[in-house]
Formats: C-alpha cells, sequence, structure tokens
C-alpha cells in the first residue's frame, strides 16, 4: 500500500494571500464611515467608473439590445436548468408541527431571508454563469430582493451579456461596482437602502476577504478561494479527456489547484505528458493562467487501490471532483468530501459551471470537509416555534426548574415555578433546592 507524488506543488493558495487582509481592511473602515462618495471614490479608482451605479430598467434594455437571439436562448436555457434544479432543492425542504408531549406541539418554519446581495465577477473573464447561479437560485428560494452587483466592463457599464443574465436570473436591483467596494455597498445598503441578509457569489481574494471580514454582520454562502479541480482516474479512463478537464479548470487563474488522483501509472504520465501541450494551445490570457496553475500548484498522485484513492480525495476536500473510472456507484457511495461531483466521461466540471443545472458556487480549500455549496438551503432560514397547554406545564416546568437549578440559574426556574403555582394552585412540586448564591 502506498501513495506516491509523481508530481507535486510548489505553492498553495494560502501562501498567496498577501496583503489581501489590510487593504480590504481599510476600504471597508472607509465605506463605513463615509458611505456612498468613498464607494464612487473607489469605483472611480479602481474600475475608472464614473457612471450610475444603479442600472435603471431602461439602461439594462439598451445595453442588451445588441445580443443576438441565438445567445439570448443559451442563457435562458442556462438560467432555466438552474431554476429548475432549485425549486427542486426548495421542493426537498419541509415545514412540520409535531407533538413532542401531550399539550406541547413544536414545529419548524422555512423563511427567506429578506435581502440577498449577489456578486457577479468581470475580470479576467466575463462569468455570464455566475449570474444565474446566484440570482435564479436566490429568487427559487423566495427572497423577496435580491440585489446583484458586477464590476463595470471595459469602461462601458455591465457586460452586455452578463446584464441580460441578471435581468433573466430575477434581479430587483443591478448596481455597477465591483471588487470590496460592491461587497460593502451591499452588506450596508448603499444605493439601493436595502442592507443584505446574505452575500453570494465568487471573486477574487480581496472580495473573498471582505465576505470573510463581514460575516457575522451578514450572511455569506462560503469562504471562498481559488477555483480548484480533482479527477479520480484508474485505468480505463481516457487520458486525452483527463487532461482536457484539468486544464479546462486551471484557467480559471493563475492559482487554481488542478489534482489528478490515479491507480494508473500508464494514464498518470500519459496525462502528465499531454498537459503542457494542451496549455500551450489555448488563447493567450488561458494560456497564462493555466500554464502558472499547473506549474505551480498542479499535482499527480498514484495510490496502490481505490480505496486509497478514495481516502487522498476525501483529505483533498477539492470543489469540483471528477471521477473517471469503472464502478461509478461504489465511488457515489464512498466519497465524502468534494463541492459537487461529476460522475464518469460524461460529466465533465463545464458542464455544471455554466449549463447543467447544479450552482457552481462551491467551497474551495478543504471547505467541503463541512459545508457544500450555495443552494437555495443558503437563503433560506431553519426555524422553529412551540406552543403550550397549562397541562403541559405539568410536565415540563418542573424539569425545567430543576435542571435550571442544577445549573444555577434561579430566575430561570422561577419562570417554571411562577406558571406552575398559577395553573395548578395548592399542587407542591419537586422543583430542586434553591440557589443559595
Amino acid at each position: 500500500m502506498a501513495i506516491t507524488y509523481l508530481k507535486k506543488a510548489a505553492r498553495t493558495p494560502d501562501t498567496e494571500s498577501g496583503n489581501a487582509r489590510r487593504v480590504v481592511e481599510d476600504m471597508l473602515g472607509e465605506i463605513e464611515r463615509r458611505g456612498e462618495a468613498a464607494v464612487r471614490e473607489y469605483a472611480e479608482k479602481l474600475d475608472r467608473w464614473t457612471g450610475d451605479i444603479v442600472v435603471g430598467a431602461e439602461e439594462i434594455e439598451r445595453r442588451t439590445a445588441g445580443i443576438d437571439a441565438a445567445t439570448r436562448r443559451d442563457i435562458e436555457f442556462a438560467a432555466g436548468q438552474v431554476r429548475l434544479f432549485a425549486l427542486a432543492q426548495r421542493d426537498s425542504m419541509r415545514e412540520f408541527s409535531i407533538e413532542v408531549h401531550p399539550g406541547l406541539v413544536a414545529g419548524q418554519r422555512l423563511i427567506p431571508v429578506n435581502v440577498a446581495g449577489c456578486y457577479v465577477p468581470t475580470g479576467r473573464y466575463a462569468h455570464i454563469a455566475s449570474a444565474y447561479m446566484a440570482i435564479a437560485t436566490a429568487k427559487a428560494a423566495g427572497v423577496p430582493t435580491v440585489v446583484a452587483c458586477s464590476t463595470p466592463y471595459r469602461g462601458e457599464g455591465i457586460h452586455p451579456q452578463v446584464l441580460y443574465a441578471m435581468k433573466v436570473a430575477g434581479a430587483d436591483v443591478i448596481m455597477t461596482l465591483g471588487g470590496v467596494q460592491a461587497i460593502a455597498a451591499l452588506a450596508f445598503g448603499l444605493f439601493s437602502g436595502k442592507p443584505a441578509d446574505i452575500i453570494v457569489g465568487p471573486g477574487n481574494k480581496y472580495v473573498a476577504e471582505a465576505k470573510r471580514m463581514l460575516f457575522g454582520r451578514v450572511g455569506i454562502d462560503v469562504f471562498a478561494g481559488p477555483s480548484e479541480v480533482a479527477v479520480i482516474a484508474d485505468h480505463t479512463a481516457d487520458a486525452d479527456i483527463v487532461a482536457a478537464d484539468l486544464v479546462g479548470q486551471a484557467e480559471h487563474g493563475h492559482e487554481s489547484p488542478a489534482w489528478l488522483f490515479t491507480t494508473s501509472r500508464a494514464l498518470a504520465d500519459a496525462v502528465m505528458e499531454r498537459v503542457p501541450a494542451l496549455i500551450d494551445a489555448l488563447p493567450a490570457t488561458a494560456r497564462d493562467a493555466a500554464g502558472a496553475a499547473w506549474r505551480d500548484y498542479g499535482e499527480v498522485i498514484l495510490c496502490d487501490t481505490r480505496e486509497e484513492v478514495a481516502g487522498v480525495s476525501d483529505t483533498y476536500a477539492t470543489e469540483h471532483l471528477e471521477v473517471h473510472a469503472s464502478d461509478l456507484d461504489w465511488w457515489l457511495a464512498r466519497l465524502t468530501c468534494y463541492g459537487s461531483l461529476f460522475l464518469g466521461e460524461e460529466t465533465t466540471v463545464a458542464f455544471g459551471d455554466k449549463a447543467s443545472g447544479p450552482n457552481h458556487v462551491l467551497p474551495t480549500r478543504g471547505a467541503a470537509r463541512y459545508s457544500g455549496g450555495l443552494s437555495v438551503h443558503k437563503f433560506i432560514k431553519t426555524v422553529t416555534w412551540q406552543r403550550m397547554t397549562r397541562e403541559a406545564n405539568h410536565a415540563i416546568g418542573p424539569v425545567t426548574a430543576r435542571i435550571s437549578r442544577l445549573e444555577g440559574m434561579e430566575a430561570h426556574a422561577r419562570t417554571a415555578d411562577d406558571r406552575l403555582a398559577k395553573y395548578f394552585p395548592g399542587e407542591r412540586f419537586a422543583l430542586g433546592p434553591p440557589v443559595a448564591d
């Protein structure tokens, strides 16, 4: 039994965090102090944007008028897939009530947050899919108000296709803002007058740090880092397809890990041989990103058994996990830590990223050990309620009083004492010895 690194990462994403925390802390403080004026200054300084922040209906129509019919259909189809899956998730949740003791009825309610802030990045690439992944899911959850932000694109407002995706997905307010200033505006309710209860959506390390710092004041989807992919492959896998899928995700950015876990040395060697050529054949922007990602963060791990592969995979807890191996049902049952699972050669991560339906906003940096990705659940509060008759107090009250006094909480105990005295006058209860000091 052995695990061998045929290629080992020279870096980890954590080594590149740099001064992001200090920069973001300063920006958030300045925006909280000075409000919209500070946001406008950052928008001009960082994105060269001096136009209107809130995008009106007429401007949306003007900027999206040139989108061809085929592109509109593609965006509408993909948004529909995401909405359909999200609605099915919502249907899987239920409210209930149960009589847990005679006279004591308790229950669960599912209440959407009132305001969701959805961030849609536009940097190296125009992330059209991120618009409907966040917004359509929030609306499927029943969120009344969705405020969406995206970065100005080449000095001319939000990228037209991104803007159209925001519209199709159902955003109620759209703002031309990117980066930390966008996250702050969502959190503080600037320009919209609607402070977000939760902020979701991917972004660079500054966006991720802003969400992390604001967590608690607002909810967030996940603590996000650079996009990740791992492929599990055995001797049945196609090396060309595996290599293409690793490169396909490495183009996300310079710090995006791509990992191969395999039981086949021949497959591993073939993939490592193919990857550089695939990267070299990419356009310049993608070639630069994927080349650095594979060089610095790519790994190939050879294992003796599939059980070892599964163990390694669960330890890495990757964001996207593909399985190119026989007996897919075994892998589905065995694997436990991943953001989203793609079973079989036919099911590539890119399908999930763009159009198949399940959400592509997923946990990174090992967070899949304890968290799933963006879903309707993130926008819904599961809250409880209870109602009791006076008769139920007869059983619940004495237990409450005794446990409260065991804990030293006399005031708690007396709330039970008072009710028992009122509802059952003259009856004696064992309420525990009063707290002395």
